[in-house]
């Protein structure tokens, strides 16, 4: 599989980097130093590590999709900032996974913002709704189920934006599928373009001449296919979570829509899922 430009919304880059005087800035990676403190270090050191590359802001939320997605930039030699939010999500779980995914995928910043849409409620990750169990993968695009948070992705996507801005990075990459997903419409290709437009049009950045690109690299895949990708750029699915409802031991119910997808995805890829499950 070609991943060099798979699943990017738009054809842009960014403005070349340059110097006061205006001479372009050499493309090369100062030493950054190695230790689990790596993820973790600040944005002003960060910012002041990287001369001349491609820096990107990456979702990551510590589920597979997202970590496969980091696996990917890194391997397209894209510099990876990790943002990840504290939402006010049920499975907060995620978040601990998000730590870890982002250390062993090699982030040079990780980020959590805290924005707390249970404040809001209106979706069973952040009110007091069931999650629905036991439905057929098949039937799951059949409506938007009640797992939807409403404007979710566009809340995430427009502070991953505001992160890219104060880097100077002109690249998003977000794990959005709309192949094997829940049928949540701020996952489709539609929305993504039209982020992306928006982007362009509401920032400094933008104005000033800069491109913003959106790169969806999983939106035409199946789970499978991501599952086999991240395998091969060497990604450790033992460190990622992607139940919605687990128990207090946070282990997967097996049952939510995510899991149902997860596990039929190692299935089809003909890999064992290292999740630990409560029901079998």
């Amino acid at each position: 599989m070609n991943t060099g430009q798979t699943g990017t919304i738009g054809n842009r880059g960014e403005r070349p980097e340059r110097k006061a005087d205006g001479a372009q800035a050499p493309r090369h990676v100062k030493p950054i130093g190695e230790g689990p403190g790596t993820a973790q270090r600040s944005d002003r050191g960060a910012r002041q590590v990287l001369e001349g590359v491609r820096k990107a802001v990456v979702l990551v939320s510590g589920g597979l999709d997202s970590a496969t997605v980091l696996a990917m930039a890194k391997a397209q030699g894209y510099a990876p900032y990790a943002i990840s939010f504290d939402y006010g999500q049920r499975h907060r779980v995620e978040l601990a996974a998000a730590r870890k995914v982002a250390a062993a995928g090699g982030a040079l910043a990780h980020k959590t913002v805290r924005v707390d849409l249970s404040d809001l409620g209106g979706s069973a990750l952040t009110d007091a709704i069931d999650v629905p169990k036991g439905r057929s993968a098949e039937h799951m695009g059949d409506d938007i189920p009640v797992t939807y948070v409403p404007a979710r992705n566009t809340v995430f996507l427009a502070l991953a934006l505001a992160y890219a801005e104060v880097l100077g990075a002109f690249h998003i990459f977000v794990g959005a599928n709309a192949i094997d997903y829940s049928g949540y419409p701020d996952c489709r290709p539609e929305f993504l373009g039209a982020f992306e437009n928006l982007a362009n049009l509401a920032t400094k950045a933008g104005a000033e001449g800069g491109r913003f690109t959106i790169h969806a690299p999983l939106i035409r895949m199946t789970k499978a296919d991501i599952i086999r990708e991240g395998i091969r750029l060497g990604v450790d699915y033992g460190l990622t979570h992607s139940c919605y409802d687990p128990d207090e031991k946070g282990r997967a119910c097996g049952q939510c829509d995510s899991c149902i997808l997860r596990r039929r995805g190692f299935v089809e890829a003909g890999q064992e899922d290292p999740t630990v499950y409560s029901m079998p």
